[in-house]
């Protein structure tokens, strides 16, 4: 007898799923996983199309090493977020993926990365410095000023005042984005312009402005090129493929703007759990506090970028609460078969992350943070994926990675800080991420010096 084509799933209504997913989306993918296994099939938008949710690590290397000519992602598989262009990463696939993926990739790593180490150190503390003495706040907001500011300081190189405050106001909020904004994302037949203000037409409004501000900005760096200059954008400006042609106006545009969306919200929410974890656990802050002071208060990026603890604790707040708990979809182009499951062209199919990450047999005891987990042992591409995987892994993972660590190791190095009621954090979701309840609320002193002795700082821990 044939299997199925498509494996067991919950039998709730399309809608009823979708609506599981956006309120409480960890207990619904446990319940799913804890009834159907390693495999399993959901309905969930944006067209409610059946989609095949893979979490066991064999599944996933079938998954990654499948043929893109068999199995691939790009507008086919439903990309086509109002967010992103055509021209972005995220939607292209085949060859026009590939082309623009090398283009992209050496801006995204090496000593050029590492030059920006510094400017990310100096906006965390900016940022920082505006935080009130040994008064409770919310760290997030912090945390995404800082990430925003990158963003466009060190991706955009952004050096118009007017430009970079209005694109920095305008990108901050879209992070504040209302559940209609995100049902409308997800269900197009909800995408209703009935003006300015409506919720859609104000949504619509906003991405036209800054992509008129992104667009000021290629043409005006267009006629002003530099070769000196280390931001990303002028790196991809200098780009060229295999016909040493460099990347159009339009590819630019459309890779910017899902750095901008794509990664802004997701870096300073992983920041703030990764301070969640720390600063709730005092074995582990003082742990990293050791390894830091070891550098004698020089944050060089370099070193900084191989620290085996930070790393470690990094790792550890991506395994626990990854920034994307579903990966980005593929569709079957031609006949496969995956976990015993013959999947037929037009089937979605998609990587588990969190349930891949929450899984015994990879991680004992799951649910808790332990960061030895990532110096006793080095985990697979198809066992730790907070990026993805295989051809569609977030291209900007090494950076995201190295902005993490520069903006940990800077707060650890001028703050002490004393979480309020951290019993009481729980993962909820904000837009597309699930951040710490009320923006992880934090009370802090700042360090009389960065080059204190490691007893005296672990001395402070305590009190």
């Amino acid at each position: 007898m044939q299997p199925p084509q498509l494996p067991d799933g919950p039998k709730d209504s399309a809608v009823l799923q979708t609506l599981k997913w956006l309120t409480d989306p960890l207990e619904f993918l446990e319940a799913c996983a804890n009834r159907y296994g390693d495999i399993f099939t959901l309905r969930i938008g944006p067209a409610f199309k059946p989609q095949v949710v893979v979490t066991n690590p064999q599944g996933l290397q079938q998954f990654f090493s499948t043929p893109t000519s068999k199995l691939d992602s790009g507008e086919q598989a439903g990309i086509n977020s109002p967010f992103f262009g055509p021209q972005s990463l995220l939607a292209l696939e085949g060859k026009p993926h590939q082309r623009q993926r090398k283009l992209l990739t050496p801006a995204f790593h090496g000593e050029k990365m590492l030059e920006n180490g510094r400017l990310i150190s100096q906006i965390t503390e900016e940022v920082s410095s505006q935080w009130p003495i040994n008064q409770p706040f919310s760290v997030l907001p912090s945390l995404r000023e800082i990430s925003t500011q990158v963003i466009l300081k060190v991706i955009f190189g952004l050096e118009d005042k007017l430009r970079y405050q209005t694109l920095k106001k305008l990108s901050i909020g879209l992070l504040k984005t209302p559940l209609l904004r995100i049902l409308a994302i997800m269900i197009p037949a909800l995408r209703q312009d009935l003006g300015a203000w409506s919720p859609w037409g104000s949504f619509l409004r906003e991405i036209q402005t800054i992509d008129q501000l992104i667009y000021d900005e290629i043409h005006e760096r267009t006629e002003q090129t530099n070769q000196s200059r280390y931001d990303i954008l002028s790196l991809m400006m200098l780009a060229r493929d295999e016909e040493g042609l460099p990347m159009t106006e339009e590819e630019l545009h459309d890779e910017l703007i899902t750095l901008l969306i794509a990664g802004n919200d997701t870096t300073a929410t992983a920041l703030a759990w990764a301070l969640y974890w720390i600063y709730s656990l005092p074995q582990i802050c003082a742990k990293l506090i050791e390894e830091l002071d070891s550098l004698g208060g020089d944050l060089n990026p370099k070193v900084i970028l191989r620290l085996p603890y930070l790393n470690a604790v990094c790792s550890e707040a991506l395994r626990i609460y990854p920034v994307i708990l579903l990966g980005l979809h593929r569709v079957v182009k031609s006949p496969i078969e995956i976990m015993g499951y013959q999947l037929e062209p037009g089937t979605l199919v998609i990587p588990g992350i969190y349930l891949t990450h929450h899984r015994e047999d990879l991680y004992p005891q799951p649910k808790q943070f332990e960061p030895e987990r990532f110096l006793e042992r080095k985990f697979t591409p198809h066992e730790f994926l907070p990026f993805g995987g295989g051809n569609r892994r977030c291209i900007g993972k090494e950076f995201a990675l190295f902005e993490m660590k520069m903006v940990i190791a800077t707060i650890l190095s001028h703050w002490q800080i004393e979480l309020i009621a951290p019993e009481s954090v729980k993962p909820i979701r904000q837009g597309a991420v699930l951040s710490p309840t009320k923006g992880l609320r934090m009370r802090v002193q700042r360090l009389p010096s960065q080059k204190q002795s490691i007893g005296s700082r672990s001395k402070l821990l305590k009190h």
